[in-house]
C-alpha cells in the first residue's frame, strides 16, 4: 500500500476491525455486482470509494429518465447510455485506482457461472426472482458469499448467504422458488427513493466486512426495513433440510 492509498483509506485503517491488513484484502478483492439500478448504484459507489480492487458490473439495461429518482450512479447526461458504462464513469471519478469490468449483457446461466467463479463476493442487486434464483445456484455451486438485497414500495430487505461455511441456508430456503408469490417490480409499482440507498449501502457494508474478514454480519439473518415508519427488524433463519437447491450440499472452502 503506497502513501496515497494510506491517506485515501486512512479512516478504514484506523478501525481495529479492518486495519492495514483488512484494507489490503479489500484492495486485492474482486467483486461482482449484478444490477446497476437502485440497489447496485449506492453499493457500487461505496465499494469503489472503499478501494475494492476489481468490480465487475453486470446489467443489460440503459439509463432512462425514470431511473434518476433513485439510481444515483447515473446522471441526466447518461440517459440512453448503458448502465454499466455510466456507473463505471461515476465510480472511477470517485476512485480512479479501481478496475471496472463492464458486462452489458443479460447473463445466462453459463455466463453467470463463469462470472461468479471469478469473484470473491457477489452482490445480487437484481429486480426479479428468476435472476435471484440463478445467482443463488451459481454462488452455491462455487462456494462464493452472496450479498442479497431487495426493495419495493417502502419495504426493503438484506441478507448474506455465506456458502464457504457448512450448513448455511440459501436464498431458496428463505424464499422457495416453487412458492406462489407475486413479483412486484418498481417499474410498475413504485419505490421510495432513499430506501434503495439504505439497502444498497447495507449490501456494501456486508461486502466490505466479508472481504476484511469481519465475522459479525447478516449471514443467516434477514434484515427488513420499513421506511414508512422507519422500523428495522432482524430475524434468524436456518437451512431447510428439504430445500430443493442446497440440501445435501457441502461447503466449498
Amino acid at each position: 500500500m503506497n502513501d496515497t492509498q494510506l491517506q485515501r483509506y486512512g479512516r478504514h485503517i484506523l478501525l481495529d476491525e479492518i486495519g492495514i491488513e483488512g484494507q489490503q484484502q479489500i484492495l486485492d478483492a474482486r467483486v461482482l455486482i449484478i444490477g446497476l439500478g437502485g440497489l447496485g448504484s449506492p453499493a457500487a459507489l461505496y465499494l469503489a470509494a472503499s478501494g475494492v480492487g476489481q468490480l465487475t458490473l453486470c446489467d443489460h439495461d440503459v439509463v432512462d429518465l425514470s431511473n434518476l429518482q433513485r439510481q444515483i450512479a447515473h446522471s441526466t447526461a447518461a440517459i440512453g447510455q448503458s448502465k454499466v458504462s455510466s456507473a463505471r464513469i461515476s465510480m472511477q471519478n470517485i476512485n480512479p485506482e479501481i478496475i471496472c469490468v463492464e458486462v452489458a449483457l443479460q447473463v445466462k446461466p453459463d455466463h453467470l457461472d463463469a462470472l461468479v467463479a471469478d469473484a470473491d463476493v457477489v452482490l445480487d442487486c437484481s429486480d426479479n426472482f428468476a435472476t435471484r434464483y440463478a445467482i443463488n445456484r451459481a454462488c452455491l455451486n462455487h462456494g462464493k458469499p452472496l450479498v442479497s438485497g431487495a426493495a419495493i414500495l417502502f419495504s426493503g430487505q438484506a441478507s448474506v448467504f455465506d456458502f464457504s461455511q457448512a450448513g448455511m441456508p440459501c436464498y431458496n430456503c428463505l424464499f422457495p422458488e416453487d412458492a406462489e408469490s407475486e413479483a412486484l417490480r418498481c417499474a410498475t409499482t413504485g419505490i421510495f427513493a432513499p430506501l434503495t440507498g439504505i439497502i444498497g449501502t447495507i449490501q456494501a457494508a456486508e461486502t466490505l466486512k466479508l472481504l476484511a474478514g469481519i465475522k459479525t454480519g447478516l449471514s443467516g439473518k434477514l434484515l427488513t426495513v420499513d421506511a414508512l415508519d422507519m422500523s428495522i427488524k432482524k430475524s434468524h433463519f436456518q437451512q431447510d433440510p428439504h430445500c430443493a437447491v442446497c440440501s445435501g450440499k457441502k461447503a466449498i472452502c
